[in-house]
């Protein structure tokens, strides 16, 4: 099965460089049958990500969530799937030419990692490794796009009036409201995710809280966007210092994920 999945990998990688390709040559000529082709290859592309990483499961012999490797390929799948999910909903083709190269760059960055199976460490013998690694790669996902609508939404204003920038990417205040919403399903997930991290932590060590770097770091990202909900819901605060606010945040995300792996090691390295 391992096999299976190696396969299933580099195809997989394929259609995702293949879908941003065509994002970007939707793009460049302005087809929207181009940009439907794309969106098919990247469809696709989740699809056979799925069974990659239930093939990986099956040849573990548990859940996909344990490395580098594992994280980083659930990484790219869930920032895919959520990215879908949004360009469908709000039929905004643009979306993906944006996202394709962030969703490529991060199972780009997966290939670099070791595939290697290893047996799991006590401390992740547990149930809740699968409620915990699946809510982070929905936050993550999550995250990820609103990143990605927070940067259209700052080169917006040099689209010119009646332009095809104009025309294919909604106003500034659709853009706002999405890019909240996305924030919103993202900090629901990272909530769970720290919640159910103090559970397995106790469980698994003793302790609900014992301020490892990436515990720490994981506050942090939720401390940034609690204050985004907060400022934007009590405050009334959007537009451009919001859409600078998830950028910043999303930074926050991929320095907990990569950063405190490479620099700050601790009890959660082997992730």
């Amino acid at each position: 099965m391992l096999q299976v999945e190696n396969t299933l990998f580099t195809i997989v990688m394929l259609l995702y460089f293949a879908a941003m390709i065509l994002f970007f040559v939707y793009i460049a000529i302005k087809k929207d049958p181009v940009a439907k082709i794309a969106i098919g290859l990247q469809l696709a592309g989740l699809v056979l990500h799925t069974a990659a990483l239930i093939c990986r499961g099956i040849g573990a012999g548990r859940l996909p969530f344990t490395n580098q490797y594992e994280f980083a390929t659930s990484f790219a799948w869930g920032l895919c799937l959520v990215s879908l999910i949004f360009l469908l909903k709000f039929k905004f083709p643009v979306l993906g030419a944006f996202s394709a190269p962030l969703i490529f760059l991060i199972i780009g960055y997966a290939a670099m990692q070791s595939k290697d199976v290893h047996s799991l460490m006590p401390a992740l013998q547990s149930n809740w490794l699968g409620f915990h690694v699946s809510t982070a790669i929905i936050a993550y996902g999550a995250f990820g796009v609103s990143f990605v609508l927070s940067i259209i939404f700052l080169l917006r204003d040099k689209a010119k009036e009646g332009s095809f920038w104009d025309l294919h990417i909604p106003s500034r205040e659709k853009l706002d409201l999405i890019s909240y919403r996305s924030v919103a399903l993202g900090l629901l997930f990272l909530t769970f995710t720290i919640i159910t991290g103090a559970i397995w932590a106790e469980r698994a060590w003793g302790s609900y809280w014992s301020w490892d770097p990436k515990e720490t770091w994981s506050l942090v990202t939720w401390i940034i966007y609690m204050v985004y909900l907060h400022l934007r819901i009590r405050r009334g605060w959007q537009g451009k210092a919001a859409a600078i606010f998830a950028v910043a945040g999303f930074i926050c995300v991929m320095f907990t994920y990569i950063g405190v792996n490479t620099f700050l090691p601790g009890i959660h390295s082997y992730k």
